[in-house]
């Protein structure tokens, strides 16, 4: 490989150089969602697998699921966003607020089922 491309990585889409380099892995974001999501919001809620977005900066976007113990997972009730290379979670009190209402929704109208 040329020393052009040395401290270059490639994913499917996009080139991320060394200035650029992501200091916390999609497992460890996803973690990180879900024990913010147990102790704000609720123990139903949890991180699926992430997506890497890219733009001035490198985030994790991790969707956020409910599940029921009687049914298992019901579904996607928002995303949180997880700076690639400080791992802070961008959220606020609204954004989880609207997380719990959503999933307060959605696990009402499984039990209504």
């Amino acid at each position: 490989m040329s020393d052009e491309f040395s401290n270059t990585y490639w994913t499917s889409q996009f080139a991320i150089t060394e200035a650029e380099k992501i200091n916390v892995t999609a497992q460890s974001a996803q973690r990180q969602v879900s024990k913010l999501l147990l102790d704000q919001v609720g123990n139903l809620l949890y991180g699926e697998r992430p997506n890497l977005v890219a733009g001035e900066k490198l985030w994790w976007r991790v969707p956020i699921w409910i599940a029921l113990p009687t049914t298992g997972p019901l579904g996607q009730v928002g995303t949180l966003d997880v700076d690639a290379q400080t791992g802070e979670i961008l959220y606020t009190q609204l954004m989880l607020n609207n997380i719990a209402n959503r999933a307060d929704a959605v696990a009402k109208r499984e039990v209504n089922q």
